[in-house]
């Protein structure tokens, strides 16, 4: 199983473009996406639940939510596998069309770049960001902490190369990471993220609202499957 999941992602990261393919008065509606698991009766279930908001005013345009049994194990570096057929089936659900996607997730920060943000866009055909919690340490390398400014960031730079950044979004609040998924660039990852920040959370609004909305599914649902 891991050899043919890194035989997938190698053969995926061929092709991935850390350029923009879009400007950006093209965004119109960008998707948060977010997934959280249970166990229940020996099975693992997952919640995937996408929010989709209007890039200008930011208000919550649509939301959707598809849940069922997990198959795959857990692997680290292959999450993806894990993810990617609840993220796929939610999408199904849209009635909008998201010009971009956003993960609670990494993207090309990953040991093969090849992280959920990065692997799903090959199969939504869109521009994705990664924006993650919690640092995922490749190589032991760990992050520079970026001054305390809302907007500072330092990179996260592996071997020569950037994978990703670590941003302080907000004031006085612990930083996110923020990577770039597809078919777009970092700066761009970034100033998108930073553009839906608000007082409330050092998250984007479209990540929060994903993430809140798996811990409401997860509750609503773990007693009933």
């Amino acid at each position: 199983m891991v050899q043919n999941f890194i035989a997938q992602q190698n053969d995926l990261r061929e092709h991935i473009s850390l350029q923009n393919h879009f400007l950006e008065n093209q965004i119109s509606l960008v998707a948060g996406v977010d997934i959280a698991y249970w166990h229940k009766n020996n099975k693992e279930y997952g919640a995937c639940c996408i929010q989709v908001f209007d890039f200008r005013s930011k208000n919550l345009i649509e939301q959707v939510s598809y849940i069922n049994e997990i198959t795959v194990p857990y692997i680290s570096g292959f999450l993806a596998f894990r993810e990617l057929p609840l993220i796929l089936e939610a999408v199904k659900k849209l009635k909008t069309q998201p010009s971009l996607y956003m993960f609670d997730g990494n993207g090309y920060l990953h040991k093969r770049h090849m992280g959920i943000a990065t692997h799903a866009s090959f199969y939504l055909k869109k521009p994705t960001i990664g924006v993650a919690k919690t640092y995922y340490k490749i190589e032991n390398i760990d992050f520079t902490m970026p001054e305390n400014i809302a907007g500072a960031f330092t990179d996260i730079v592996i071997d020569g190369e950037v994978f990703g950044s670590t941003l302080r979004s907000r004031k006085n609040v612990k930083p996110i990471f923020v990577s770039c998924g597809n078919w777009i660039d970092l700066d761009t990852a970034t100033n998108i993220t930073m553009h839906f920040i608000d007082k409330d959370s050092r998250l984007p609004i479209p990540v929060r609202y994903a993430d809140l909305a798996t811990h409401q599914a997860r509750k609503l649902h773990q007693d009933d499957v």
